[in-house]
């Protein structure tokens, strides 16, 4: 029982003695860190104070951008395609010739109706002549002219028949599409070729039956496409009137004028108001990205303190601090590439 107990106290004296020796090495290491502080240059840097700001709230909904103008290529008549002229991806002109199909059988009815008409004409000239001296009847005329009429119409209408076996661009755009080939049936129903014009496009969203109320036509909504850099402005151009009973949404179409680098099929989203909110905003610039932490510098006493912030949504060249910053708070906005923690800091 002696053994232990003078055991014991051996061990509290010996760290006793351990402690004690290392206070001077402690004190000397933050001894050195503030000496280390102090003789760190000072930065000139430019600030602001941040204070709540008012927004509107958004709510996105997704949606897919799509052509305005739009069409499948169909045949009016049927016929085997003799030449197919363009392929997806190819630029065509309003009126441009796209396909040629097989037109053996119309034109032999075009001949048909030529001869038909040129018969009937002829019969009219001498029928007239025999009027005029008035050997033949105002019934037998009447007859004449009747024919005559009727030819006329026939081959009319065989021509725009032999029209139909070339088919042309309805509008100026680019083929999206092949859906057919040379030596395929064409028929009307059966589409050959899609188009769309990649200069109208829009953004075709279904939004849910709790957010219709606050999108009216005309109202320009901010849209965010994920292969293009910063906003559009969309402007709503058309509303479905009815909901989808499957899914409670309502179809709206917005166009997006004068955007740039979209192409139909992209993913993207419509920020669609539901009220006001407020935050915390500073310059996108100020906040440091440290792998996974976001940083800002503080001004705190004419020195520069780091502190771990928590973004959120991005209104322009600003973004929201949802934690980590309060208003009044000095935010280093310019110059913090040279900063460190504590380092003393001049406001240009």
């Amino acid at each position: 029982m002696l053994l232990v107990t003078g055991l014991h106290y051996a061990m509290k004296r010996l760290l006793l003695s351990t402690l004690v020796a290392a206070i001077p090495f402690f004190s000397g290491c933050r001894k050195a860190a503030e000496q280390s502080q102090t003789e760190l240059p000072a930065v000139a840097v430019r600030a602001q104070i941040v204070e709540r700001k008012l927004r509107a709230a958004t709510e996105d909904v997704v949606g897919t951008v799509r052509p305005k103008l739009s069409a499948a290529i169909e045949a009016k008549v049927s016929g085997r395609i003799e030449q197919m002229l363009v392929v997806p991806g190819e630029s065509v002109k309003a009126g441009e010739r796209l396909a040629q199909l097989d037109a053996h059988e119309i034109q032999a009815r075009l001949d048909q109706a030529t001869a038909a008409r040129q018969q009937a004409e002829n019969d009219l000239k001498r029928f007239t002549t025999l009027i005029e001296q008035k050997i033949l009847s105002q019934a037998e005329f009447d007859n004449a002219q009747s024919k005559f009429r009727m030819a006329v119409a026939a081959e009319t209408e065989a021509k725009t028949m032999l029209g139909y076996a070339e088919i042309v661009a309805p509008f100026a755009g680019v083929i999206t599409r092949k859906l057919a080939d040379v030596g395929d049936l064409a028929m009307p129903g059966k589409p050959l070729l899609q188009m769309e014009n990649p200069d109208t496009l829009r953004l075709e969203a279904d939004v849910p039956e709790a957010l219709i109320g606050n999108v009216k036509l005309g109202d320009k909504l901010p849209v965010r496409i994920a292969a293009v850099a910063g906003e559009i402005e969309g402007a709503v151009a058309e509303m479905s009137p009815a909901a989808d009973p499957n899914s409670r949404t309502y179809l709206v179409k917005l166009d997006l004028h004068g955007a740039t680098g979209l192409r139909s099929g992209q993913f993207g989203r419509v920020a669609v108001p539901v009220g006001e909110a407020s935050a915390i905003r500073v310059p996108a610039a100020a906040v440091i990205l440290r792998g996974q932490m976001e940083l800002v510098f503080v001004v705190v006493n004419g020195h520069a303190q780091l502190r771990l912030v928590k973004t959120g949504s991005r209104v322009g060249d600003e973004i929201e601090l949802v934690s980590g910053l309060n208003s009044g708070e000095q935010v280093v906005t310019d110059g913090m590439s040279a900063l460190t923690d504590g380092q003393p800091v001049t406001l240009k």
